[in-house]
């Protein structure tokens, strides 16, 4: 099964815990046990799992830009988005999570984000449920 929802981001650069509509998803599927593979169909964004705390976040955020810092990227004369492009890249568009009696399997503190790294933009979050 295919699912999908769509997700507005505010800032540049923004995580959005998107845990909770994942998990409705599996839990409404008529599938108890399998995988679920979010995917975002963008190349300026990224999926993450990491802990919902503000500090943390804002950590990820600060690491993203410094990591791209400095750099006289050549696509930035057609977009200046390369930084976006690149983190995108090194991060991933996907993850595949198993889920049993319809949870998800995952650490306590493991959430799924995803990682605006363009905004402001309407972003598709794209969901595949499998057995």
């Amino acid at each position: 099964m295919i699912y999908q929802f769509n997700i507005s981001t505010k800032e540049r650069y923004q995580l959005v815990d998107i845990t909770d509509k994942i998990e409705d998803l599996v839990l409404k599927s008529e599938i108890n046990n399998g995988s679920v593979f979010v995917f975002l169909p963008h190349s300026t964004a990224a999926i993450i799992l990491t802990e919902n705390e503000r500090g943390l976040k804002k950590d990820w955020l600060d690491f993203a830009k410094k990591l791209v810092s400095g750099f006289n990227f050549e696509h930035d004369l057609i977009d200046n988005n390369a930084d976006s492009h690149i983190l995108s890249g090194l991060l991933g568009q996907g993850k595949t999570l198993p889920f049993k009696n319809k949870k998800i399997l995952r650490g306590t503190w493991q959430q799924i984000f995803l990682f605006e790294l363009d905004g402001p933009k309407n972003r598709t979050v794209i969901i595949q449920i499998n057995q």
